[in-house]
């Protein structure tokens, strides 16, 4: 279930970069359709266009979509960073003093000598 839900969210996040090839795509599909009925140059005897000028039509729609979608989440992204402006107020805490003796520090000399030391390897000395 995990992978499925990862295929589509990676499937989701590509898919704005496959924008004009799904036009594309589209377009090839439905191109005997478009050429019949939608194309402009449709009524002329010699028609070499089949559809083309549509096609054109798509992607540059396509296209400026785009790019006032990046437009919009940009102003999006300047005004969530001038919102962000507050500072915050920085006090000074007084650390807390505690009485334990440091563990470092002994008054005699130490009792055992500890054989779990590590120690490297002989071949690397």
């Amino acid at each position: 279930m995990k992978k499925i839900i990862i295929i589509f969210l990676s499937s989701m996040l590509l898919l704005p970069s496959f924008g004009s090839f799904l036009v594309y795509t589209s377009f090839k599909l439905n191109q005997e359709e478009i050429s019949k009925t939608i194309c402009v140059q449709r009524k002329m005897i010699f028609n070499s266009c089949n559809g083309r000028c549509e096609l054109q039509k798509s992607l540059k729609k396509y296209s400026d979509n785009e790019k006032r979608m990046q437009d919009n989440l940009k102003e999006k992204a300047e005004i969530v960073y001038i919102q962000n402006t507050i500072t915050p107020d920085f006090t000074l805490i007084v650390p807390i003093e505690s009485e334990r003796k440091n563990f470092a520090y002994f008054n005699r000399k130490p009792i055992s000598v500890s054989n779990l030391t590590f120690h490297p390897p002989s071949c690397f000395i």
